[in-house]
């Protein structure tokens, strides 16, 4: 077919399919009187950079991921990713704007207060970085899971760890489960093993893509804790190990209010982690460190956010939820929650 016939099929102009040829994305067939001609493999390929430049990819992206089919998978994971952080965005605008206006009477002070609480969710949610470099990890993240041979070993109750989170939210066949910081897939593996299907946010690449290939059936998401891309109430039950004290307390709350606002009605929220059950708690393990002169285990401690069972418990049991708790160690808990 011609260009105009072209165009009409794909509602778009000629003018743009001209531009996307001198740019080297499409190369139709000429015939006589250098008319081009485009076939269904043509028409495919058009409406594949259609769909691309819609969802913001520039067309110098466009040129080298069409050349890669997991590129542009990719670069669609990483763009509903950040899609779904503006989407929250403008929620919580329209959340601030809402108490502003219920409120009889308010002040510039009420303002200034409801305004600043947005601009520090938005900060948080945008601020958050890998300080850890999760990526370079992924290739041999399953062979370094060490139980023993350390000083200072937060692996030596891993097994147990994703054990008892399963054995808490007792996944049934027709759920649907979100595993979050799922890393490789070890415990999301554990949970569809029992039927429910699951879907994995992590904001690792490279993570995501070794538990692509280790499990294909899983829903792989780019995303951390902080914008799940995930709409309100589209998950029957929600998992979490090891990936928590990589955000900070305030961070961690606002990680709560994200499981909370992807959770069906009745849904059940387990969180394997390394933590304290207070900070009396805290302290008596540091000194006994101290005492004992493991570097090791301090700088492992300093350099991430181990948190407080006592903090997760707390909120959970404000926001309506029946919370159970299991100690595996004096750094590692389950937090198991349950929307009631």
């Amino acid at each position: 077919m011609k260009i105009k016939e072209a165009a009409s099929r794909l509602n778009t102009t000629p003018r743009t399919i001209r531009f996307y040829e001198e740019k080297g994305l499409i190369q139709p067939e000429k015939g006589e009187n250098d008319y081009r001609y485009y076939n269904e493999a043509d028409l495919w390929k058009l409406q594949t950079i259609l769909a691309l430049r819609e969802v913001g990819m520039s067309t110098s992206k466009i040129k080298t991921t069409l050349q890669d089919e997991n590129e542009v998978r990719k670069y669609l994971n990483m763009q509903r990713s950040a899609l779904y952080e503006e989407w929250l965005e403008i929620k919580d605008m329209i959340s601030t704007l809402d108490q502003m206006l219920e409120q009889p009477s308010f002040s510039q002070k009420d303002i200034f207060t409801l305004s600043n609480h947005l601009k520090d969710v938005k900060q948080k949610r945008k601020s958050w970085e890998d300080q850890w470099n999760f990526d370079s990890q992924a290739k041999d993240y399953d062979k370094s899971l060490k139980r023993s041979g350390f000083r200072f070993n937060v692996h030596e109750f891993y097994e147990e760890a994703l054990g008892s989170a399963v054995g808490f939210v007792k996944p049934v066949e027709g759920e649907t489960g979100l595993d979050i910081g799922i890393g490789t897939g070890n415990l999301a593996e554990k949970c569809f093993e029992s039927g429910a299907s699951m879907i994995g946010v992590d904001q690792s690449e490279e993570m995501l893509k070794v538990c692509g290939e280790k499990h294909p059936t899983i829903d792989t998401r780019h995303g951390h804790f902080l914008a799940l891309p995930l709409m309100d109430k589209q998950v029957d039950f929600i998992v979490s190990s090891y990936a928590l004290h990589h955000l900070t307390d305030e961070e961690k709350l606002l990680a709560l209010q994200e499981m909370d606002r992807v959770l069906n009605d009745n849904g059940r929220i387990a969180i394997a982690d390394l933590m304290f059950e207070d900070e009396e708690q805290k302290e008596a393990v540091m000194d006994q460190f101290e005492e004992e002169g493991n570097t090791e285990a301090i700088f492992a401690i300093r350099d991430e956010y181990y948190g407080l069972r006592s903090q997760l418990s707390g909120w959970f049991e404000q926001h309506g939820y029946r919370v159970e708790v299991k100690r595996l160690s004096d750094i590692l808990h389950v937090v198991y929650a349950v929307k009631v």
